[in-house]
């Protein structure tokens, strides 16, 4: 997207790195013929080159490498392409926004595979399953399989705020065994959300659309971007307590927004001669790599961290479980889940999607640079900070519990309502 190579990309060709952009079905092979015969070249430009994916193959991971994790789950991705133009995402530009899709054949195929290995619950990547154009078809085949032949599978997808709309699309995504969905709320700040082009956001649709999801059992998890041209940290947890009054989400996660190279912001900066970090490991969801309009760098990362402490408040925690209970859904679950959300950030430091139950480290793991410490000061300071976090989590969790042994107990928790609850009005 850039007018010429930029110095991450260069300095990988210098080290004798070939570069391969776009996507590999039809273009790998002559890739690994080239290594083979020792003939890279430096750079594999294939991005104007989308390939078909009907019969394309899709990996099947060996258990192995999907072991050792509190819960077994595969992906797959059914479709590419997105037809929004979001300022901030990658995949327009990266897989095109024209639909692209896998046949229903395809995805029963990759689900007999897992199946065969005991493999059931799956992440399906699509960016936004939603404007997959095969969504019904392939919705259709797994209700057959889970129908007819009991293969009990779950999903986990990610969609958008206006799906509801789409006609059965909630209601066969249930029936599919869609257990959990993820959606990119990221404001709702009307001005910011025309800021990054998401206009197809609206909070006036956001109640119907996860009231939607809830009414058949679904758990929503939903994306909330901080560092947009609006954002103050005033403003911020003002839009946080509408959110937890006024819409029933079930988990949040936030994001720090980052100019990604590949999305329109990033290039929109670079052309603009505008700083950015140099440092590729900072672009991830917890760091801020560019000059904010009205934030200093400061505040824009407590404005970050304190999002998670103003949403997971135990007063919010133990609405979101009688939320849960109302509507059918395993409140024990949601518990668990908001545990392992907040935890993450509140105890390792991390984003909950880089996060584990237990952090694992590796005295040798250094990037180059930085010194390998001795195993006298390695393992003692690793051991001290497992012990500690371990029981920083377990005193959340005995909070949390004692929060959900209260909800259940109470005789009326199937009749819990409140205004996020209330059935939205058109």
């Amino acid at each position: 997207m850039l007018p010429k190579i930029s110095s991450e990309i260069q300095q990988a060709l210098d080290l004798g790195i070939s570069i391969f952009a776009g996507e590999a079905e039809g273009q790998f092979d002559k890739l690994l013929r080239d290594a083979y015969r020792r003939q890279l070249k430096p750079i594999y430009n294939v991005m104007t080159d989308l390939p078909r994916l009907q019969g394309a193959t899709l990996p099947v991971l060996p258990q192995s490498d999907l072991e050792g994790r509190l819960t077994v789950r595969a992906s797959f991705d059914s479709g590419r392409g997105c037809p929004y133009d979001c300022s901030f995402c990658t995949i327009i530009n990266v897989q095109g926004r024209k639909s692209r899709y896998r046949t229903a054949d395809d995805i029963e195929k990759v689900l007999r595979d897992h199946y065969a290995v005991g493999i059931k619950k799956f992440f399906i990547t699509d960016d936004n399953f939603a404007r997959n154009k095969n969504w019904e078809a392939i919705f259709d085949r797994i209700i057959e399989l889970r129908q007819e032949e009991g293969m009990k599978f779950a999903f986990i997808i990610q969609v958008d705020t206006m799906c509801h709309k789409i006609s059965n699309f909630v209601e066969k995504a249930g029936l599919a065994g869609v257990n959990r969905v993820f959606i990119g709320l990221e404001s709702v700040n009307p001005d910011n959300l025309i800021a990054v082009k998401k206009r197809h956001n609206r909070f006036t649709e956001y109640r119907a659309m996860l009231q939607a999801w809830k009414n058949i059992g679904v758990i929503t998890s939903c994306g909330y971007i901080i560092g947009f041209p609006n954002d103050t940290y005033e403003r911020v947890m003002r839009d946080i307590e509408t959110i937890k009054s006024e819409l029933p989400v079930d988990l949040m996660s936030f994001f720090c927004l980052i100019p990604l190279p590949g999305s329109e912001d990033h290039k929109v900066l670079a052309t603009k001669g505008v700083p950015m970090d140099p440092d590729m490991n900072n672009y991830d969801a917890e760091h801020v790599t560019t000059v904010h309009p009205l934030m200093s760098d400061e505040e824009f990362l407590q404005t970050y961290r304190q999002a998670w402490e103003a949403f997971y408040t135990l007063d919010h925690v133990e609405t979101i479980i009688r939320r849960a209970a109302a509507c059918g859904i395993k409140a024990r679950k949601v518990m668990k889940l908001a545990l392992y959300f907040y935890g993450m950030q509140r105890i390792e430091g991390i984003h909950p999607l880089q996060g584990g139950l237990f952090r694992r480290k590796y005295r040798k793991d250094r990037r180059p640079g930085f010194p390998i410490e001795s195993p006298m000061v390695f393992y003692p300071r690793y051991l001290w900070e497992t012990i500690i976090r371990s029981v920083r989590l377990f005193t959340l969790f005995r909070r949390y519990k004692r929060i959900l042994a209260r909800v259940e107990a109470t005789p009326e928790k199937h009749t819990y309502m409140d205004v996020a609850l209330t059935p939205a009005t058109k």
